[in-house]
């Protein structure tokens, strides 16, 4: 007996209340999501969401970097522009993104679409929002395979052996501080943050003597970017 091969894509229907005034329709059609975070945006590929616009930081994963149309930056996006792609979800960041286009984002778009924005300052946070985020995309079940395979990998939060300073920002210098994500995972593999926890703000400014004198740290360790 000859088979066809059926692709299952996740639906849903509209004109029906869900959560934060999202409606289902009378028809079926993939949820369309923009996303404004990079880290996110991934997420979601890996996911196999329907990502119908991104921001032009969302370099990965590069198929999707060339095909999903970009809407800006992660501080500059383009209200217009996102709205012209009706997105039943947008994700932001409440530090990566611009609090003023996320208000107005949520002031523009329609009843039945909803602005999701994360806050993560913890590894288990992330976790913890990995899993909301694949209740909101209908994708529970993998969001949960994935953050469970990530949580086996990591383990448990490994003994301090070493001090680093992260910066995140130059001129003026900026590092990270003890309330953000970076610090937890540093101190998750057991590298521990040189910069001082009094220091005023999640990312304190240093000047250029303050970082020399930051003799504890064995190392600095550098983003990509900037």
């Amino acid at each position: 007996m000859a088979c066809a091969n059926v692709t299952h894509t996740h639906h849903r229907k509209t004109n029906v209340p869900l959560v934060h005034g999202a409606k289902l329709a009378n028809y079926l059609r993939p949820m369309r999501v923009v996303s404004l975070v990079p880290s996110w945006t991934e997420f979601l590929h890996d996911l196999s969401v329907d990502v119908v616009g991104q921001t032009k930081f969302c370099v990965r994963p590069p198929e999707a970097f060339r095909r999903v149309p970009r809407v800006g930056g992660t501080k500059t996006a383009d209200v217009e522009a996102i709205l012209a792609l009706k997105p039943d979800l947008v994700v932001a960041n409440l530090e990566e993104n611009d609090r003023e286009q996320v208000e107005a984002l949520q002031e523009a778009l329609p009843s039945s679409a909803e602005v999701w924005v994360s806050d993560v300052r913890t590894v288990r946070q992330a976790w913890q929002s990995m899993e909301e985020l694949g209740q909101r995309v209908e994708r529970s079940h993998e969001a949960q395979r994935m953050t469970l395979a990530i949580q086996e990998n990591w383990g448990e939060p490994k003994p301090l052996v070493a001090e680093a300073g992260y910066a995140v920002w130059r001129a003026p210098w900026m590092v990270a501080g003890h309330d953000t994500f970076i610090h937890d995972v540093m101190r998750w593999w057991g590298i521990g943050n040189a910069v001082a926890p009094d220091l005023p703000g999640r990312y304190p400014t240093l000047a250029q003597e303050d970082v020399h004198g930051l003799r504890s740290a064995d190392t600095w360790l550098l983003p990509s970017e900037p």
